[in-house]
């Protein structure tokens, strides 16, 4: 069993790019073993989903490019990070009744408690952002 499994994409910040970090991502973790019908499988398509979109609608056509990063430790806990080149962190806007927009990060927090995982941001030694959960895995790893 490997102690560690790595899987990147770099996509333009296009919003066709999203259902493609969408696919990937569920690619990846159905070689990792994940099945398709798992409920944390629809739970991060969302979060990739939520993640992704976010870093094309809010850089501002600052970042041209974002990555999707996914890294699998020892059997223990996936992590999935989208990266952009964007120094603005994301906030939590109000939550107007009219709103159509904003609540990304509410969601993705609320995924990544429920899946008992934590979210996070980070900055880039490039002036960027990576905004990142941490899930834990128990699914066994597939060589």
């Amino acid at each position: 069993m490997a102690d560690q499994q790595e899987a990147s994409l770099t996509l333009p910040s296009d919003p066709v790019s999203v259902s493609t970090a969408r696919r990937y991502v569920a690619r990846v973790l159905t070689e990792w073993g994940l099945p398709d019908d798992a409920e944390i499988a629809d739970s991060i398509r969302l979060i990739v989903s939520e993640l992704a979109t976010n870093a094309v609608q809010h850089t501002l056509g600052q970042s041209p490019t974002f990555t999707v990063d996914l890294r699998l430790d020892r059997d223990e806990e996936l992590y999935l990070g989208v990266t952009d080149s964007h120094p603005r962190w994301p906030r939590r806007l109000p939550a107007a009744v009219q709103q159509d927009n904003g609540r990304g990060m509410v969601i993705i927090r609320c995924l990544a408690k429920e899946c008992g995982g934590r979210l996070t941001v980070s900055p880039t030694a490039e002036g960027g952002k990576t905004v990142s959960i941490a899930l834990p895995w128990t699914v066994p790893v597939q060589s």
